[in-house]
């Protein structure tokens, strides 16, 4: 049973498990979805159970008659304005799927986490520590993270896949990931923070999984970054795609003056990840699909608007 195989990651993981033979089933928001979300791949699932992902009750209903589960639902968003959608069923979706696979003794039970979750101001290590950042989806995800490890701790076959920025083809919602791809094609996007991210081909995700879907290993953890790429190497890759005629965006870079506080730069598996534009001193950050039609290309970004925190 697979949970959130209409999105992005998921729809990959859902396509990559039927091409090695795997029985998928689907538990879905809304039917008519998988139609739109699977017509790109040229393959699509017909078992699927209509739910809340929160709903235990139809939780167990899906389980019924599966090996494992796949648990990748989740609200993935950076606007503030979803905060509250966000953390409430991002939580509560993971404890009542991991609890229940668990519960009919699936395995494994693969939870598809992020290095969001493992990010933090401080260092690292090969224990994975928990991340502290406090935006509402990183919190999210590592109060996620959490329900995980309670679970690994009681030896229940739980495995968490930590995938970095996710990016690649068929993504049929445009996400925040995507979008800021548009806005570059259109030119709306002037400047990116100083610093990078890891970034991952959606498909090496869906094989990742695919690989882990083995029964009798126990609880294990997989981080999944893919590449640490600057914002000059995202842009560049975008111009030698669309062509010259549009010159790739200035990169700005962050200055540290006196004054302006301690520099709290993140590690983890995504170290150094940096806020976008628009959460700087309280500004309202822009929807993804809507980005400013007008910026200054000489722009500098505060240091307080380059860092995470």
């Amino acid at each position: 049973m697979v949970t959130g195989g209409t999105g992005f990651v998921g729809s990959h993981i859902v396509v990559a498990l039927m091409a090695v033979g795997h029985e998928v089933r689907l538990l879905v928001r809304r039917r008519e979805q998988v139609a739109m979300t699977f017509a790109a791949h040229g393959t699509s699932p017909d078992d699927l159970v209509v739910g809340d992902v929160r709903d235990e009750a139809v939780i167990r209903q899906a389980l019924d008659g599966c090996d494992a589960v796949v648990h990748a639902a989740a609200v993935f968003s950076v606007d503030p304005r979803r905060a509250a959608e966000v953390t409430a069923t991002n939580v509560a979706a993971t404890e009542a799927v991991l609890g229940c696979a668990v519960a009919a003794r699936c395995d494994p039970v693969v939870h598809i986490s992020s290095t969001i979750a493992l990010t933090r101001h401080g260092p690292s290590g090969p224990d994975l520590p928990l991340g502290d950042i406090d935006m509402p989806y990183a919190a999210s995800k590592t109060e996620s993270e959490r329900v995980a490890r309670r679970l690994q701790e009681t030896g229940a076959p739980v495995v968490t896949v930590y995938p970095g920025g996710v990016y690649g083809p068929y993504d049929p919602h445009l996400g925040d990931q995507a979008a800021r791809l548009v806005w570059v094609v259109r030119g709306r996007m002037p400047m990116w923070p100083a610093g990078g991210f890891h970034g991952v081909d959606v498909r090496d995700v869906a094989a990742t999984v695919v690989a882990a879907l083995e029964p009798g290993r126990g609880p294990r953890r997989y981080v999944v970054p893919g590449h640490h790429v600057s914002g000059a190497e995202i842009f560049g890759a975008v111009e030698r795609a669309i062509g010259p005629q549009t010159p790739p965006p200035h990169v700005a870079q962050g200055h540290r003056r006196p004054g302006d506080g301690p520099d709290r730069r993140c590690s983890g598996p995504s170290a150094r990840l940096v806020a976008l534009p628009g959460r700087s001193r309280g500004r309202r950050a822009h929807d993804p699909r809507h980005p400013p039609r007008r910026q200054s290309r000489s722009c500098r970004v505060r240091p307080a608007a380059s860092r995470v925190g």
